[in-house]
């Protein structure tokens, strides 16, 4: 029953980050708009935007692998823990590369709220797996 239990809440974690890859690249592969950005942006700024993009995507995915890898305690709480201390760190990675490459004053806003929201449930994972044997 315990390796039951386990198993569906890895469901339900690996469901919805799953789920949002899929979007992703189904949001990706949509038909481009009539005008298509190279026709109106240098080539060179064409692919720095695509290198911060590439970026993004990159840091998703080495969290998803990390907790893919992340080797089960069979305690539910110790593993939420752990997996949602790793979900966080990815959200300070790409909150931080907005910050460095983003343009929009309104996201730079929300990325520097996301860093500081995150970074004190990091800490209060941290303080809480710290107390566990």
């Amino acid at each position: 029953m315990k390796n039951v239990t386990i198993k569906s809440t890895w469901a339900l974690w690996v469901a919805p980050v799953t789920a949002l890859y899929l979007l992703s690249s189904a949001a990706q592969g949509q038909t481009a708009p009539s005008t298509a950005p190279s026709a109106s942006m240098p080539q060179g700024a064409m692919q720095k935007g695509m290198a911060g993009s590439d970026d993004l995507k990159s840091s998703m995915m080495t969290g998803m692998d990390s907790m893919q890898k992340m080797s089960l305690s069979g305690n539910i709480d110790k593993d939420f823990a752990m997996m949602m201390k790793i979900h966080h760190q990815q959200a300070v990675e790409m909150a931080q590369m907005e910050l460095a490459q983003g343009k929009s004053t309104e996201m730079k806003a929300m990325a520097k709220q996301i860093i500081a929201a995150q970074q004190k449930e990091i800490a209060r994972f941290d303080a809480w797996l710290s107390k566990q044997t």
